[in-house]
């Protein structure tokens, strides 16, 4: 496996190895990254990974600075599922000057759930995004670039971000991938403690709860806040937990036909505590 650190090095170290597959990363990883890297090695004829977190995506009162780094683990884990390139650049050889010029989405699908609530994160995540496609493909002639469900906008935003600027990159969408508890797997779940990686399986459950609610009928409004209502009394701080068109993420018409996903976003441990995500598709 080979790791290296600026544009022009993996440029290089991708010259005549054909279409590659990508599967970008801020690391610290666990199974379901690594899921994606074995979805990666059935489509590309090279795969890469990237380890960088994006200073662009986090608001100034999250957890940039203290986000995990662990790029030796992160690394002997990625040569055991047979990764080719890890591309690891410094935030200098990224961003070697301010990026003033960044990718804003379109706000109809980004302004609203995670958009709103974390307001410009969108921009943070199409801009590197699309330079991190950039770096991987410019000199390939395309390929294919790897995600995950859990981050059910983010997945939709980026499909559209490629789709509007025609780039030459087929995206492929895995499952959620979960813990034997329902729990989906996240980085960021390094920070519960033992008894709320028990607690934190209400999420899944909440969104089961409300999946299935709508399915009876009702006023769905009345149903979101019943779920949000039950999740303040478990002691989360709910942000959002909502059904919506899985095609745009409007609010549907009829809740009881069509194909739907109830999403959720909430903080367990109170007003400060870790802020997980979640999606369920019916």
């Amino acid at each position: 496996m080979q790791i290296v650190h600026t544009i022009a090095d993996l440029r290089a170290a991708l010259a005549g190895r054909g279409r590659p597959a990508f599967v970008p990363t801020m690391g610290n990883l666990h199974e379901g990254h690594l899921s994606l890297i074995r979805l990666a090695r059935q489509h590309g004829d090279v795969t890469v990974a990237s380890i960088f977190v994006n200073r662009l995506q986090f608001l100034p009162h999250e957890d940039f600075d203290s986000y995990p780094r662990t790029f030796d683990a992160d690394c002997a884990k990625l040569k055991a599922e047979g990764c080719d390139i890890v591309f690891a650049p410094k935030e200098k050889d990224l961003y070697p000057e301010p990026q003033t010029f960044k990718v804003q989405p379109d706000p109809v699908l980004a302004d609203m759930l995670e958009g709103h609530f974390r307001p410009g994160f969108f921009t943070g995540v199409c801009t590197v995004v699309m330079k991190l496609f950039q770096a991987v493909f410019a000199t390939t002639g395309g390929g294919y670039a790897i995600f995950g469900q859990k981050d059910y906008q983010q997945l939709m935003v980026i499909r559209r971000m490629v789709q509007q600027f025609a780039l030459p990159i087929e995206i492929i969408s895995a499952r959620t991938a979960r813990a034997d508890s329902g729990l989906a797997l996240s980085s960021r779940n390094g920070y519960l403690s033992d008894e709320q990686r028990v607690q934190a399986m209400a999420l899944s459950q909440a969104l089961k709860t409300l999946a299935d609610a709508a399915r009876q009928g009702g006023n769905l409004a009345e149903l979101e806040a019943a779920a949000m209502a039950d999740m303040r009394a478990k002691g989360w701080e709910p942000d959002y937990l909502t059904v919506r068109q899985r095609s745009d993420l409007h609010v549907p018409a009829d809740a009881t036909s069509g194909d739907l996903v109830a999403l959720g976003a909430a903080r367990i441990g109170g007003a400060n505590g870790t802020r997980l995500i979640d999606n369920l598709e019916f």
